[in-house]
């Protein structure tokens, strides 16, 4: 059944298309996110259940049906997910490390940087990538920590745990996702 959407998104909320839904499988392990659209299709089909709704208490209406915006689905039946031993290095992943900030001064970060500069043989790997302001990236440019005498406030890890891969997508993730996306791991 098409739903059709109503309700204007309001200046606090998230637009329709930028929303997203967290998809939990039927033993409330976080699996997703995912579009409002897909959420209210599995609501509407039976193939899911609401958890945690919408916080402004939006709806979505259609001729014969009206369906409350959800925050938080659960799958009614159980999903078997593959074994993921790897987390992709993404530009969001990154940030998400290292929550917004630069490696460096601390300040707010908006690009990424090599500790060991690519042209001096780093990799691009977990390890030896950082969140960088703009001005600290400028500074360093392809010149080794040791030369400018900087060094890094938190050595880079490959970050664990399921919701690293939930989260690097959705960078305004929903207050009410924290009971099921458990501790952050760095």
């Amino acid at each position: 059944m098409p739903a059709q959407e109503r309700a204007a998104p309001s200046e606090t909320t998230p637009g329709w298309g930028r929303r997203r839904v967290l998809l939990l499988n039927a033993t409330f392990e976080p699996l997703t996110a995912l579009p409002v659209r897909r959420a209210i299709v599995l609501l509407v089909c039976g193939k899911a259940e609401i958890v945690h709704g919408d916080t402004a208490g939006l709806q979505v209406h259609s001729a014969s049906e009206t369906v409350a915006v959800p925050s938080v689905i659960r799958l009614s039946t159980f999903v078997r997910v593959p074994y993921r031993g790897r987390i992709p290095l993404t530009r969001a992943a990154l940030m998400h490390r290292d929550r917004f900030r630069c490696a460096y001064c601390a300040g707010r970060a908006e690009t990424i940087d090599h500790v060991v500069p690519r042209s001096k043989g780093g990799q691009h790997t977990w390890e030896n990538t950082v969140a960088c302001c703009a001005r600290c990236n400028h500074r360093k440019a392809d010149k080794l920590l040791s030369e400018l005498g900087w060094r890094l406030r938190v050595v880079p890890r490959t970050p664990r745990g399921q919701h690293w891969r939930l989260l690097a997508g959705v960078p305004d993730a929903d207050p009410q996702w924290l009971p099921y996306l458990g501790e952050p791991a760095a």
